[in-house]
């Protein structure tokens, strides 16, 4: 029983790795440490992230937006995306959370099929 239990984290791991050599992880990787070498981007894209998940967490914990926090949020990003090092990055990272989020599906499927 325990051999075939280790299997599948032998195909986890071997997932984490594949994870690693994908064109999505390896952009993005790129995109983060060539934010990472200039202070002030990164320094604003912290202030963006930041104000995003209050953002967020205002909505839900009232269940309604906060317009104001919202607008904030948009005139950020509308700032940071003239920057091309920042637009690269944001790009990298949303095609790396579609990647992740598409596998999290796949895994949660058999999760859901058990639940019910």
């Amino acid at each position: 029983m325990r051999i075939k239990n280790m299997k599948v984290y032998d195909l986890a791991n071997e997932l984490a790795e594949e994870i690693k050599k994908s064109e999505e992880y390896v952009t993005y990787r790129t995109a983060k440490e060539a934010i990472n070498l200039n202070y002030e981007l990164k320094k604003k894209i912290d202030e963006f992230e930041n104000a995003r998940y209050e953002t967020q967490i205002v909505a839900l914990q009232t269940g309604k937006d906060d317009e104001q926090k919202m607008k904030h949020v948009q005139e950020l990003y509308g700032e940071l995306i003239q920057n091309e090092e920042a637009s690269k990055y944001f790009d990298a990272e949303i095609r790396f959370n579609v990647l992740i989020a598409d596998v999290n599906k796949i895994i949660g499927n058999v999760v859901q099929e058990l639940l019910k």
